[in-house]
């Protein structure tokens, strides 16, 4: 049958795939009674050695990575491609109002990271984070405060990035279905317990998503389920 990652591959709309604006894939590891961090919300190492491979390489495959400020926060984490060969992918935190520490490791990043925030964010902070290195997307704010996620599609697709890969955490990946945003999802389940947090929540029950045709296959202990993102 070859190798499972040409399957899986095959089905994820990687680079160049739409003009318009960049595909979508959720991308996150849970357990099998779905969370994705204890219930304190503190971090979960879930991924066996042979799907921690595969979520690299499947990072390799996209433009860019993109993960919330509260990941960064609870996991500072590095969004490179560290377990499988392939370029680093370009880093997006979603930061509305720039509170990403100076000593952040995606600050250490190979390509500049793109933090997406208010359209009024502040300056001060702003030259900080640019001098550390990073770039600022100023963008619209949703009534709640948070960023709109078609507005961030859109604009960084007119800079040209042609795929995304979403890595978490629950609000951000619950965002990009509630938009209905997400064009592919993989999930790498864990074959453990933990009664913690989930990885979506309060989605609209009159436009559940779906896999479309999902197909799935053992990495190592885990099971990966991915397949296309219907309504």
């Amino acid at each position: 049958m070859g190798d499972p990652f040409d399957r899986l591959l095959a089905r994820v709309p990687a680079r160049g795939i739409k003009a318009r604006r960049p595909s979508i894939t959720i991308s996150y590891a849970q357990s099998l009674d779905g969370s994705i961090a204890s219930a304190s919300g503190k971090p979960l190492s879930l991924s066996s050695q042979e799907s921690l491979e595969m979520t690299h390489r499947l990072r390799a495959a996209h433009d860019a990575i993109l993960v919330g400020i509260g990941t960064v926060l609870a996991d500072n984490p590095q969004l490179t491609v560290r377990h499988a060969n392939g370029e680093h992918p370009q880093p997006i935190i979603l930061d509305t109002y720039l509170r990403t520490p100076n000593d952040a490791s995606v600050l250490e990043h190979p390509r500049p990271p793109i933090f997406a925030t208010g359209h009024t964010p502040n300056q001060a902070r702003t030259e900080e984070i640019e001098q550390a290195g990073g770039r600022v997307l100023s963008l619209q704010t949703r009534a709640d405060g948070l960023i709109e996620l078609p507005a961030l599609v859109e604009r960084l697709g007119q800079i040209g990035v042609t795929s995304v890969m979403v890595e978490g955490g629950t609000r951000v990946i619950s965002s990009f279905l509630r938009d209905q945003l997400a064009d592919c999802m993989v999930i790498t389940i864990s074959p453990s317990l933990v009664g913690g947090r989930h990885a979506v929540k309060d989605l609209p029950q009159d436009s559940m998503p779906r896999l479309g045709e999902p197909e799935w296959v053992a990495f190592g202990p885990d099971l990966v389920v991915w397949g296309d993102v219907e309504w």
